[in-house]
C-alpha cells in the first residue's frame, strides 16, 4: 500500500515539474530564439569577410560566435546589458568609411536596399557586428547553458533583454565610428512622426556622434509610395530632429522624397501615380535611365547600345551619360 502511494506521488511529482517547466520555457510573449542560431551567426561573419566586404581583413568568426553567445546564456533573459556585448564588438569592429553612414528610423527593408550591401551606403546591418544579427530573434536562461528556443521577452516585458541590449550596444559603435556626412532616412508616412521618441535614433545614436568628425548631417524624408505624408522637413517631429542636431551645432540639411530613394521604392511600384507621371517623356530626356544606371545591372550595357544607335541622336546620349561629345563615356 504505501509502496503504491510513494509510485503515485512520484509520478504527480513528475508531471507537476514537466508541466512548470513548459510554462517556464514559454511564459515570454516574444518568439523564441531562431533555429540553428550559431550556424547563422558564424556563416554571416565568414560570408561578410570573405564575399560582402573583403577589406575588413581577417577575422576569427568562431570567437566572435563565443563573443556573442557569451553575452547572454546563462543569464536572467532580463539582466542582459549592452557592456554584455562589448568582447563582440570588439572582435567584429572596422572603420566604417566616410560620408558613408546611413542612420534610419521605421523604413528597415527599405534602408538594407537602399544600402546595397554597403556599396552605396553602411547602414548598420552593413558593418560586421550588425550584419550578425540582422532579423535574427535570441535569449538565454537563467542557470542554463542553454537557449531558449521557445519564446523570449519582448521589450515591453523588460528592457533589458538580450536583443535589445545588443542593438544598443551596436548603434552607439555605429555612432561612435561615423564620420563626414552622415545620413539619415526617415520614414514620413510613419504613424507618430519620422523621427520617433524614445528611438535608437535619438537615444542612442544621436548622443554618441563625434562631432568633431562629422561635416554635415542630411536627413532625407521619405513617405510610403502607398502612404499618407504625416511628416515633412521643417515640420512636426522632423523639424524637432533639425532643431536638436542644429542646437548641438551641426550643420543639417533636409529634403523631401528624396528622388535616388523614390527611384527605388517605384521598382516595386511601377504603376503608382507617383511612379508613372510623364514616365516615357522622362524616360528619353535623360532623368529616370540615369537614375537607374546607379541601381540595376545591365542598364550600362543598355546605355552603351543606345549610345550607338543614329536614331538616339547625341543630344540623347549626353543626357544619358553625363559626358561631352568626344569624350570617354563612363
Amino acid at each position: 500500500m504505501m509502496k503504491s502511494l510513494f509510485w503515485s506521488l512520484l509520478l504527480v511529482s513528475v508531471l507537476f515539474m514537466n508541466s512548470f517547466s513548459e510554462v517556464q520555457r514559454s511564459k515570454w510573449k516574444g518568439e523564441g530564439t531562431t533555429q540553428n542560431l550559431e550556424s547563422i551567426v558564424i556563416g554571416r561573419c565568414y560570408d561578410y569577410i570573405r564575399i560582402v566586404n573583403p577589406a575588413v581583413g581577417e577575422k576569427n568568426c568562431s570567437e566572435i560566435w563565443e563573443a556573442f553567445k557569451n553575452a547572454f546564456v546563462n543569464k536572467d533573459p532580463c539582466s542582459i546589458l549592452p557592456e554584455d556585448y562589448e568582447l563582440f564588438i570588439n572582435l567584429s569592429l572596422h572603420t566604417i568609411p566616410p560620408n558613408k553612414s546611413l542612420f534610419w528610423e521605421n523604413n528597415h527593408l527599405l534602408v538594407n536596399s537602399f544600402a546595397g550591401r554597403g556599396r552605396r551606403y553602411m547602414s548598420l546591418a552593413d558593418t560586421l557586428f550588425g550584419f550578425c544579427g540582422d532579423f535574427l530573434n535570441w535569449c538565454g536562461q537563467a542557470n542554463s547553458i542553454e537557449l531558449d528556443y521557445e519564446s523570449c521577452p519582448t521589450t515591453e516585458e523588460c528592457e533589458n533583454n538580450a536583443v535589445e541590449s545588443f542593438w544598443r550596444m551596436a548603434s552607439i559603435t555605429y555612432a561612435q565610428h561615423s564620420s563626414g556626412v552622415i545620413h539619415v532616412l526617415l520614414n514620413g508616412s510613419a504613424v507618430g512622426g519620422a523621427y520617433p521618441e524614445p528611438g535608437f535614433f535619438a537615444d542612442y545614436e544621436i548622443p554618441n556622434l563625434q562631432k568633431d568628425k562629422i561635416s554635415q548631417i542630411a536627413i532625407w524624408v521619405v513617405d510610403d509610395i502607398e502612404g499618407p505624408d504625416t511628416d515633412s522637413c521643417g515640420t512636426h517631429t522632423v523639424e524637432k530632429l533639425e532643431n536638436r542636431l542644429r542646437t548641438l551645432g551641426y550643420d543639417v540639411t533636409c529634403t523631401d522624397n528624396y528622388k535616388s530613394v523614390m527611384f527605388l521604392l517605384c521598382v516595386d511600384y511601377p504603376d503608382d501615380s507617383k511612379c508613372t507621371l510623364s514616365s516615357s517623356l522622362l524616360f528619353w530626356t535623360g532623368s529616370i535611365l540615369p537614375a537607374a544606371y546607379h541601381f540595376l545591372p545591365g542598364i550600362s550595357d543598355m546605355k552603351d547600345s543606345l549610345c550607338h544607335q543614329p536614331c538616339f541622336g547625341c543630344q540623347n546620349c549626353l543626357r544619358l551619360t553625363g559626358n561631352k561629345k568626344g569624350k570617354d563615356k563612363s
